[in-house]
């Protein structure tokens, strides 16, 4: 994937941090530390010791999630009972919104995770990517049903308004993820607050129709980019519990409005004892909204 920006220009990647220091961990003053995480849902029959069981995945995540605190957490693919575990792991300050892509708490969840110590939560809603969407487990005709959670927060520390918006974009449809990501540009842009997206678009950053809407023509920023510090060099964000690929495809992303300043971003790689927490790689921003 070529750089966005000259190489003179681009920011130092720092050498990842110790396993058992956070990259960005619990933010300071007015700054927002942002994570999006693909828990990869729980699947029934694998077999423990193999890298998908989920009672084998759930300590690590909750290692990282207590080390890193983020003060925003874009989850998808978490069913109910995983979203439990993300919680807990961060402890009774947080809170969660977002149901089930199936209805209530049936099926995966894009849910939100929020600090409520610093975000009063003022509004939150869901809706479904298709021609209904507030037909629960509706499409635009592809397979899976595919979700919106969106919350709006008043920052204690400053006292301003913020918009944060969460999904998980088709892993098949071309057509769905592009239209989903409209309805993510208008949204945003109906609200006027300064914004945060997370999501596993399922779609390259730099080189799809998700990102020509939301960055190249929609005017969000991409954090990896425009950060400035890097925790750690460009990898793939979907590994798939091997190795990350240099250079590899980002299909995770957090993006925000264009007056945000964005301190620094990271591709978490952590693993324990040769194990990883999910299939996909969390990122994080630590970022100051306007």
């Amino acid at each position: 994937m070529p750089d966005a920006l000259p190489t003179a220009d681009r920011p130092a990647d720092r050498s990842p941090a110790p396993s058992d220091v956070p990259l960005i961990g619990a933010p300071e003053a007015d700054l927002l530390h942002v994570m999006s995480l693909n828990v990869r849902c729980a699947i029934d029959d694998t077999v423990p010791g193999t890298p998908d069981h989920w009672p084998d995945r759930a300590p690590l995540v909750t290692a990282l999630l207590a080390r890193e605190r983020p003060t925003l957490l874009g989850v998808q693919e978490a069913h109910f009972a995983q979203l439990v575990t993300v919680t807990g792991a961060l402890g009774d300050d947080y809170r969660s919104v977002g149901h089930g892509r199936e209805g209530g708490a049936a099926g995966e969840h894009s849910a939100i995770v929020y600090d409520a110590r610093r975000l009063t939560l003022l509004w939150w809603d869901q809706y479904w990517l298709s021609d209904t969407p507030r037909l629960a487990g509706s499409t635009w005709d592809h397979q899976c049903p595919r979700v919106v959670t969106w919350a709006r927060f008043r920052d204690e520390r400053t006292g301003r308004e913020l918009l944060h918006v969460n999904s998980h974009l088709d892993h098949e449809s071309g057509d769905a993820r592009e239209r989903g990501a409209r309805v993510v540009r208008a949204e945003i842009e109906a609200a006027g607050l300064p914004a945060v997206f997370t999501a596993d678009t399922n779609a390259p950053a730099g080189r799809s129709a998700p990102y020509d809407v939301l960055v190249t023509e929609g005017g969000l920023l991409d954090t990896w980019l425009d950060a400035a510090d890097r925790h750690g060099p460009e990898v793939g964000t979907f590994p798939d519990y091997g190795a990350p690929q240099p250079g590899g495809e980002r299909i995770d992303w957090i993006l925000t409005t264009p007056d945000s300043e964005v301190h620094a971003a990271a591709i978490n790689t952590w693993t324990r004892d040769g194990r990883w927490p999910s299939d996909h790689t969390p990122v994080q921003a630590l970022l100051r909204l306007a």
